[in-house]
């Protein structure tokens, strides 16, 4: 008899920016066309990588940006494909860059919260948004 698969690792970001709107901030979600989805940056592990790096390589190539990791974030535990998954997630201030669109990820957005917990497409997802927004420790100095 065989364990239970080991779950499929993956890392990613909340990744924010201060902005001039009333809650002074915006967060980045990015549209993958395979999934007709929007989420917050983030994939899997590559070997010899840790989470942290996995969570920052991941950002910069769907995003396009730069960032300044923050605290960690919970957890998500979910069944992708059949098979457990786990993804780490860090809070992360953007420091620049430019977004490039790619088969993977066709647009990013920033959007103020009460914007993008709409446009999320998965629970999980908000859930993080409000661990994000219940943690101020997360965005540093705002």
């Amino acid at each position: 008899m065989t364990g239970a698969p080991e779950p499929v690792r993956a890392a990613g970001c909340v990744l924010w920016r201060r902005s001039t709107v009333p809650d002074g901030l915006v967060l980045c979600l990015v549209h993958r066309p395979k999934y007709d989805d929007w989420s917050w940056p983030k994939g899997k592990i590559k070997p010899g990588e840790t989470l942290l790096a996995c969570a920052l390589r991941e950002v910069e190539e769907e995003t396009g940006q730069r960032c300044a990791p923050g605290p960690p974030l919970p957890t998500a535990r979910y069944l992708a494909n059949g098979r457990p998954k786990e993804v780490h997630y860090w809070a992360a201030e953007a420091l620049g860059g430019h977004f490039t669109p790619s088969r993977e990820v066709d647009r990013v957005r920033w959007l103020a919260p009460g914007e993008a917990r709409a446009r999320l497409t998965q629970l999980r997802d908000r859930e993080l948004l409000d661990a994000f927004l219940a943690a101020p420790h997360a965005l540093g100095t705002l």
